[in-house]
């Protein structure tokens, strides 16, 4: 009995999944075109094509990895990095980015008139 309701939970995972992204491509689609086909006049979009629209999003934004999981870790390791530094280090790494940053003309001291 309890391996059956174990089963059927899981078997209704992908069909919840198949449901939100249909959905979600129901709702850019409609957006599109009662939106976007007026305000910016643009032609209108298939199902399809709101999924395709849908996905490139997905790439252009947040890219393949992990979305904000990925960048967490990130914060997580440059802050374990930062705590590790002494302070010239810190002070180093600072000036290095603020060069990057900002471009040399800035970080360099302007000579008086």
């Amino acid at each position: 009995m309890r391996n059956t309701v174990r089963r059927n939970k899981w078997f209704f995972i992908p069909i919840f999944a198949v449901a939100f992204i249909g959905l979600m491509g129901f709702i850019v689609m409609s957006l599109w075109n009662n939106v976007l086909v007026y305000a910016a006049h643009v032609s209108p979009v298939t199902f399809w094509q709101a999924l395709g629209l849908l996905i490139l999003s997905k790439i252009f934004f947040s890219g393949f990895r992990g979305g904000q999981w990925g960048r967490h870790r990130w914060n997580q390791k440059m802050r374990q990095k930062w705590m590790n530094m002494s302070p010239e280090e810190k002070e180093k790494f600072k000036e290095e980015w603020k060069t990057r940053c900002m471009g040399r003309r800035f970080s360099e001291e302007k000579p008086a008139e």
